[in-house]
């Protein structure tokens, strides 16, 4: 793989602080829920769910939008433009005394996370296609390490005040917008653009033409199903742990910054090398596997020991969704590199939008006072089907993959 550039490092920058900006809010949810009005805890989780619903829901609707303007305007103009957008609303969020308020700055977060669309088109733009999954596994590693600074970041920041960790946020986020404007080259020629015309508003009509060209639904229906099987560890991990463990607060936090760090070893580390030796199609199947084992593991256990064991094994299974990515990439023509990231992008949301609607009640029935089979793992093994019904799909996938991607 070609030596990072400075566009490159501004890329994995721009998704980094993404990341951070998510997570840094974690540790201080229930604080600023008091803030904007909740009552207790029980009232303070709910208005939480409502925000991350706001935040992914956003995203869903807007992504395709976002992804196609990209693709008429240039990457450059919509990636600037978001990262300044997401400063002021880090600001607007810091400054929010009420609920409303606070549900208004997430919901236009979820907007500004055109920032990871056309971040992945970026990377299609720059990258060769036998290269693209080794680079779209670097994103991967570059939210892991997100995910793991964010959290830590807003818990030593909080200590000045509540909202410190968003000015923190936008702060990072405005240097971002400075680093850009000297190093980011525009990546998509003109002749690789597209018109952008009222149909591109709508995000389903986004969905039926990535669909139809050839080559992607195989694609898109295994990023989906993926997505959304795989928000049953963000939902319920420490939901699990405490159920099952008795973990304090801290053992969690703890736990989930192990998987962030795991997470990020395996894109940096293990992406380049098992695309290297699987190509794109076997590594699709051996981390599907992997997936399956992992679920069905953390479904059955009761031992911590076997927790160390299979959460390795869950962070290998992160290989699928940046190798399904490239697959798509690939299928898709140069002017729909940013259709065709949207649309991806907006699968996840809707899976972050539906996984708590379909996970928490599975949870709830399993460990309820009166439950019949008490097993707090059963939202994994539900996850674990639904891995599993992918094979199927990636097997014939993978048959279909042109050699030089497979």
């Amino acid at each position: 793989m070609a030596r990072p550039t400075g566009p490159y490092l501004f890329i994995l920058a721009t998704l980094m602080i993404d990341a951070i900006g998510i997570g840094i809010v974690f540790p201080i949810m229930p604080d600023l829920m008091e803030r904007v009005g909740a009552h207790d805890s029980a009232e303070g989780s709910v208005w939480a769910g409502v925000l991350m619903a706001a935040y992914a829901g956003a995203q869903f609707v807007f992504g395709p939008i976002v992804g196609s303007i990209s693709d008429a305007w240039g990457r450059k103009p919509v990636l600037l433009a978001a990262l300044v957008f997401l400063a002021l609303d880090y600001v607007l969020m810091a400054l929010a005394g009420t609920f409303w308020l606070l549900l208004l700055g997430r919901t236009l977060a979820g907007l500004a996370g055109a920032t990871y669309i056309t971040a992945t088109a970026y990377i299609s733009d720059i990258t060769p296609r036998e290269q693209r999954a080794a680079r779209f596994g670097m994103i991967g590693a570059a939210f892991g390490i997100g995910f793991v600074l964010g959290p830590a970041l807003g818990g030593i920041v909080a200590a000045w005040h509540v909202t410190a960790p968003f000015w923190l946020a936008a702060a990072m986020a405005a240097v971002n917008v400075a680093f850009g404007l000297f190093v980011l080259p525009e990546s998509l020629k003109p002749e690789h653009r597209r018109p952008f015309g009222a149909r591109d508003l709508n995000p389903f009509a986004s969905f039926l033409r990535a669909w139809a060209m050839p080559g992607m639904a195989i694609p898109l229906v295994c990023i989906g199903l993926f997505e959304f099987a795989n928000m049953v560890y963000p939902t319920l991990w420490a939901f699990w742990g405490r159920e099952t463990f008795g973990w304090s607060a801290l053992v969690i936090g703890l736990s989930l910054s192990a998987y962030g760090v795991l997470v990020a070893l395996v894109q940096a580390v293990a992406m380049p090398v098992a695309v290297e030796r699987l190509r794109e199609r076997r590594l699709v199947l051996w981390g599907l596997a992997v997936a399956v084992v992992s679920l069905v593991g953390f479904g059955f256990t009761t031992a911590v020991w076997a927790v160390v064991l299979f959460l390795p094994l869950a962070s290998l299974s992160d290989l699928v969704p940046p190798t399904l990515t490239a697959l798509a990439a690939n299928a898709a023509d140069e002017d729909r590199q940013g259709m065709v990231q949207g649309v991806i992008a907006s699968l996840s949301s809707l899976a972050a939008v539906a996984g708590p609607l379909v996970f928490t009640p599975v949870f709830s029935v399993f460990v309820a006072p009166d439950a019949a089979v008490r097993m707090p793992g059963a939202p994994f093994l539900l996850s674990a089907v639904l891995v599993a019904a992918i094979l199927p799909l990636a097997w014939r996938l993978a048959r279909a993959a042109p050699q030089s991607v497979a």
